[in-house]
Parts: C-alpha cells; structure tokens; sequence
C-alpha cells in the first residue's frame, strides 16, 4: 500500500491540478459561453427532470463500454431517461443514432444535459462537452460529486495518478479482475464502497462463436510522449514519427522475415491495430507481406478484431484482458520497458512477465519462439486459467453495472 503524508497529497494534487491548465485552449475558452447560456436554463430544468442518465465516451466512438451500457439500457430498461453523446460527424454515429436519445458532443445541448443529468456515465475521463471547464467544476471545486461514473476504457494495471480520487474524484469507480479492485482500493484514495468490481459492459458482447483460427491481431498501445512533439523532443531526441523507437520496432516486426515466413508455413493473416492515439501515423507502416492488414478504425470495430483473431501481440495495452477473457494466447512484445515506466505509467500491481494471461518478451526473436510454440494451440481456448483473475466469466456485466448506477445514493446501498 501507498502512503503519503497529508503535505505530500496536498502539492500532488496542487501539482497536478495546475499542470492540466497547460494544455487550455482557446476553444475551451469559448465553451465557457456555452457553459454560461445554458446553466440558468439547466437549473430550473433539473427542477422537473429527475434522474436523467448522460452516458458517453470518446466523441467519435460508439464502441466501448459507455456504448454497451447505453444499448443495454435501452433495450432492457425503456424506461431509464437516458441519452448518449457522440460527435454526429463520428463514423459510429450511425450505429448508436436509432438507440435513443442523442445529444452532439460538445454542443450547447451536451453543455445543458451534462448539467441536468443526475449521473454522468462514461468510459473516459475526458467523457464531457468540455474536459478543461469539467475538470475546474469536478475536481478543482468538488462540485457534482455524486453523479459522476467510471466505466474505465482499460483494466488499470499502473500507477496511474490521473485516476487517483485526489485527481478525479469519480464518485463509483468500476473494476474487472480481482487483484485490479484490491489495488485501486488500496493505493487510490477511494473509499472502498466506491470501488465496484462489476466487470465492463463491452464484455457481454465477447464471444468466440465467430473464432477465424487463421487470425493475429497486432494491437500496439500508445505513447504519450510521442503524441505531444515536444515530449517527444525530450524522450525521442527528434519530432519525426519514423525516427522513434516506436516505429523502428513495430514497422521492423511488420516486415521480419522470420514472421512473414511463419504467416506463410502456417496459412495465417495478421491484422495490425494501433492504439486510437497511434493511428494517426498508421499511413506510415508498410508492411511488405500482403498477409499483413493494416486495420483503419472506421473499418474495423476493436471488438469484432478481438472476437474473430484467435491470438494477440501487444505490449502493454489493457485490451489484454479483453483478450484474455476468452482464453486466447497473448504475447507482450516490451522493448522500450524501462523508458514507458518512467515517461508514461508507473509499474503497478500487474506484472506482465509473471502472469498466467499471457507471455513476456523484449525482442522480435522472443515474439516468434513463443508464437511458434503456441501456434498449435490458437483454436483451442483455455478457460481455466480465466476463472483465476475474473471475478464474473458470463454475461452479466451490463446487469451488474446497472444496478450499481440505479441504486447509487439510496441508503444502505454500496
């Protein structure tokens, strides 16, 4: 467990609340308008409208765990006032618009929900019309504290101080695994009736029923130092996407011999993935076996990817576990281990070289050893070793997560 004297959690969260007004925009600046237009309006509205739902995520998706929960209300429960928020541009709009009721994100009309709705659900921090003024109600002036849900995007698996109720003071905090709920209970400052381990909504849709044997999926995370260029400067000693470690890696696995004669012996695809922050340099990669797919977003939905392949490459992307949940073979390719702990997320309770989810490796050589020895094994699920780290192995997670939400604030309910 983490300790901390109370002088220390105060210039941490000092620190950290100032360093987020860096990144201010002028754009923000002008939503504060938005803001101000509406709130009157919202305040007597709140008066008549009693236990409205907001529930969202990214603004151009409609594919993680906010979408599933707002699909399942809307299917199972008509009668929850309810409403999703997406960008109407978004290329998910489409799947998400027949549902119900849907506000355009960011909009004046998100600005009036978001102050109406007695809870605000969502998969990501960044789930409001506008995540800097959010933040300054939410955490700044511990305002709205008890209608605000995480659903989570990932299992969390670092140190991750964003997360820690000093900085976002989430009033229920949604978990999956075991150790996952132990951790955050006991190292991010909530109280433990606010840490619900219910599982994630979007597991209710994975399934192997639609398993292509033939199929690895290449599912690379992110980077935020090579998001932001001068972070990248400071890490990366250069701007440029194609210089970084980053690229010189996975583009080099894309075009390895030894795996491209390993697709071929065995008749096998590979579908490559890269977190949504990465695929902005997707364009970039080029791979030189027609065996190898570069996957567009808009394309291709991460869960129907996760569905079909029957093996994973990543390195330390959470979608791990979605993976995992099914029994499937992960590989964790971590060449750049000892710069992604100290850039980007601390070590936490999770150790990807011990785990019984998946296998560890620092090296191309070490990817194609352990594929070689699983390949065998890729239409062959194994379910045992998932019931050791899930809670919930079924299709309750929705039904779990509802009932959570629903009874929030009635007394005697946790």
């Amino acid at each position: 467990m983490c300790y901390y004297t109370s002088r220390e959690v105060t210039m941490k969260k000092k620190s950290y609340f100032w360093a987020r007004f860096k990144f201010v925009k002028f754009k923000d600046i002008l939503s504060f308008f938005g803001l101000a237009l509406v709130f009157i309006p919202a305040m007597i509205a709140k008066i008549f409208i009693r236990d409205f739902w907001l529930v969202c995520e990214d603004r151009n998706e409609a594919r993680d765990n906010g979408y599933w929960l707002f699909k399942y209300i809307r299917e199972k429960h008509p009668e929850v006032k309810c409403a999703y928020a997406i960008d109407k541009k978004a290329p998910d709009y489409a799947k998400v618009k027949d549902l119900g009721k849907i506000i355009a994100f960011g909009s004046l009309s998100h600005w009036f929900w978001y102050l109406v709705a007695d809870k605000n659900v969502s998969s990501q921090k960044n789930g409001k019309p506008n995540a800097a003024w959010c933040y300054l109600f939410e955490v700044g002036f511990g305002l709205r504290k008890k209608n605000r849900y995480f659903l989570q995007h990932g299992v969390t698996t670092s140190f991750v101080e964003f997360l820690h109720y000093n900085n976002a003071k989430y009033y229920k905090f949604f978990t999956v695994t075991k150790d996952e709920h132990k951790y955050i209970v006991e190292n991010f400052g909530y109280k433990p009736e606010q840490i619900s381990l219910a599982g994630f909504s979007r597991y209710d849709s994975l399934s192997n029923d639609n398993l292509k044997p033939k199929q690895v999926l290449i599912m690379p995370s992110w980077r935020n130092w090579i998001a932001r260029e001068v972070e990248c400067e400071k890490y990366e000693g250069t701007t440029v996407f194609e210089e970084t470690e980053y690229y010189r890696y996975w583009n080099g696995f894309l075009n390895n011999p030894d795996f491209h004669k390993f697709l071929e012996d065995n008749d096998l695809t590979a579908l490559f993935y890269p977190h949504r922050n990465m695929q902005k340099y997707l364009h970039l990669f080029k791979p030189s076996s027609k065996r190898i797919e570069l996957a567009k977003p808009a394309e291709y939905d991460v869960q129907t990817a996760i569905n079909e392949s029957a093996c994973m490459i990543t390195d330390y992307s959470s979608v791990l576990f979605d993976f995992a949940y099914l029994g499937k073979p992960v590989i964790f390719y971590q060449f750049d281990e000892k710069k992604f702990r100290e850039a980007q997320y601390a070590e936490g309770y999770f150790s990807f070289k011990n785990t019984i989810l998946g296998e560890w490796t620092d090296s191309a050589e070490g990817v194609m050893k352990i594929l070689k020895e699983k390949v065998k094994n890729f239409a062959t699920p194994d379910r045992e070793r998932v019931k050791k780290c899930f809670e919930f192995v079924d299709n309750k997670n929705n039904e779990r997560i509802f009932e959570v939400i629903k009874n929030a604030n009635k007394k005697g309910h946790k």
